[in-house]
């Protein structure tokens, strides 16, 4: 009698083809498995069932300090008129304080909206400002005094890093609302809690704070750290926060440098 012909995933051969599980694959192996269960709410990690949601004052925070930089930039860097791009940020901040102001756990249009035209806002500020200032400092023009441009850079770049936080904050699993209520299992970004679950406390979601942290890696590394992007508009996102810190930092050290000499 013949003896059947092996199959390809059969025996050491077919062992060896099999890639490697990562930390990442396991996760998703155990979300998966904890749909089709039924698991008990209770037991699941607290980025994956419904919370109080976070505190609004971290983020504002962060906001107030970036509307600070960008009123603290000279006339020519700046959108001009100078406060008016500002101000739209504040009215914008103020009527989410109000309407949502300790716990961040309402869905609502309205104030998804304004949420997301403040981070385009803010955006939109920083963007000309740094577009100013590479082309400042690529064509001429602007201060020959190193250390007032590092000061204007650095104000730049931190803006920057605050606005990119908010763009993940924000765009996470729909945003920090949607994260409080357990609306998206598919995370935009893996954080470690989320691949080592008995490294943290069992209670342990992402805040801005981690955000903010993601942010800055991202514009000192130009690459991801410690947390990794799992969606595509989250590695673009990322991709352009690189892009935008090193031609700024690049940029802005080189031309100092060489007014100092």
């Amino acid at each position: 009698m013949k003896r059947p012909r092996a199959q390809a995933g059969d025996g050491e051969e077919g062992h060896r083809r099999r890639p490697p599980l990562t930390e990442a694959t396991l996760a998703a192996r155990a979300l998966r498995l904890e749909r089709l269960v039924g698991r008990d709410p209770e037991n699941l990690p607290g980025w994956l069932r419904q919370t109080r949601g976070e505190a609004r004052w971290p983020a504002a925070i962060a906001i107030l300090v970036a509307i600070a930089l960008q009123l603290q930039l000279p006339q020519d860097l700046a959108f001009t008129p100078h406060w008016l791009l500002p101000v739209i940020e504040l009215l914008l901040l103020g009527f989410l304080v109000v309407a949502d102001p300790n716990r961040i756990d309402r869905e609502r249009p309205v104030l998804r909206a304004a949420a997301i035209g403040l981070v385009i806002v803010a955006s939109l500020a920083t963007a000309w400002s740094a577009g100013r200032l590479v082309y400042r400092i690529v064509y001429g023009g602007g201060t020959n005094d190193a250390v007032v441009l590092l000061l204007n850079g650095g104000a730049i770049w931190l803006t920057n890093m605050i606005v990119f936080a908010l763009w993940y904050w924000e765009g996470d699993r729909g945003g920090p609302a949607a994260r409080a209520n357990a609306r998206d299992d598919y995370p935009d970004f893996m954080f470690p809690q989320m691949t080592s679950p008995h490294a943290a406390h069992r209670d342990w979601e992402p805040h801005f704070v981690d955000y903010l942290y993601l942010s800055f890696t991202n514009s000192t590394a130009f690459s991801p750290t410690d947390t990794l992007p799992m969606s595509r508009w989250a590695k673009l996102t990322m991709m352009g926060q690189s892009m935008v810190s090193l031609a700024t930092v690049a940029l802005v050290v080189a031309r100092a440098i060489n007014i100092l000499r």
